[in-house]
């Protein structure tokens, strides 16, 4: 089994707290992103942020990952003798290290505290509940905002009687909820390993990664997009067509609208299964022409003679106090 630093790969120290590790994600997982990064390694990348991200996010598994202890960056670990004992994993007997050859660090700790009962094989007959697996899945912002049917198919660790890890396919199909958000955690109930002698079934948590939209971008269930104006339409008003998630709609913008102003669509916004939708908000931005014909400029001109509005007079305040 090969070493991996996640605390390297999402660049926090070993110390840093839930909120650190989970805006270091966030931001890592945006930049490595295969649909938006032009990084070359940008896929791996990403999949070495998510399955850091999926470790170091619970405190138990943080705390088993911690106690392996540091190593260089792909250098071949054995777990001390008591680990797997102590945190529920590898071959009861055998001190936990002899199970772990056929396996990636990935696959222990996606496995982890499921697949067997903690300290060895169940007793008897009796009942064993199937493991809770975790998974990473990217969605498109359509398929968050609307919801989508997935079928999916990953590979997962399981024990067998004798406690030995195994990878197995794990096909499943799943309902994804209107609604979600970048880095939320779903959990799918009966959807995990399969339980033992009448055991109930496990648990699948899935860890949602949504791709970026080329217009909408999301802040939990609101959503912001830029609205281009020409000067002459933020002056006088006008009206324009405005994409959002659920069709286009018309928006009157008033006269006198500003550079950075923020026009509310109320209810246009994510609306998540049984809830309130949010807000969509547009932000204005001035666009000015780059080019002008001569018709134009000799406009532009009258209207810089005849204008009397002054952008730069508390700018030009300012300087006069300064003589």
């Amino acid at each position: 089994m090969k070493y991996k630093d996640y605390y390297r790969i999402l660049g926090v120290d070993r110390g840093a707290d839930e909120d650190a590790i989970k805006t270091a994600y966030r931001k890592l997982a945006r930049k490595y992103h295969p649909d938006v990064s032009k990084e070359k390694d940008a896929e791996a990348r990403f999949k070495d942020v998510a399955e850091a991200w999926a470790t170091l996010k619970d405190a138990e598994k943080r705390k088993a990952y911690d106690q392996l202890g540091r190593y260089a960056e792909g250098e071949e670990i054995r777990p001390p003798p008591d680990w797997g004992q102590q945190f529920g994993a590898g071959r009861p007997g055998a001190g936990g290290a002899g199970a772990f050859e056929d396996i990636d660090l990935s696959d222990l700790f996606a496995a982890f505290g499921g697949g067997r009962p903690r300290g060895g094989r169940a007793a008897g007959n009796a009942p064993r509940p199937g493991g809770d697996y975790e998974a990473a899945v990217q969605i498109s912002f359509d398929q968050a905002f609307k919801g989508a049917e997935l079928e999916l198919d990953f590979g997962v660790v399981e024990y067998d009687e004798e406690g030995t890890p195994h990878r197995v396919s794990h096909p499943v199909k799943i309902r994804i909820p209107r609604g979600v958000t970048d880095g939320q955690t779903l959990r799918v109930p009966g959807k995990g390993g399969k339980g033992v002698r009448g055991g109930r079934d496990g648990d699948l948590f899935l860890t949602i990664s949504v791709r970026p939209h080329p217009v909408f971008r999301a802040d939990g269930q609101d959503l912001y997009v830029d609205l281009p104006l020409a000067p002459w339409e933020a002056v006088l008003g006008t009206s324009v067509q405005l994409p959002t998630p659920a069709g286009a709609v018309m928006l009157k913008v008033p006269p006198g609208t500003r550079a950075g102003q923020q026009m509310r669509l109320t209810g246009r916004g994510v609306a998540r299964d049984g809830g309130k939708a949010g807000n969509l908000y547009a932000i204005v931005q001035i666009v000015v022409p780059t080019t002008a014909t001569d018709r134009e400029r000799e406009l532009y001109k009258q209207l810089a003679e005849f204008s009397t509005f002054n952008p730069r007079a508390q700018l030009e305040q300012e300087a006069a106090r300064a003589h």
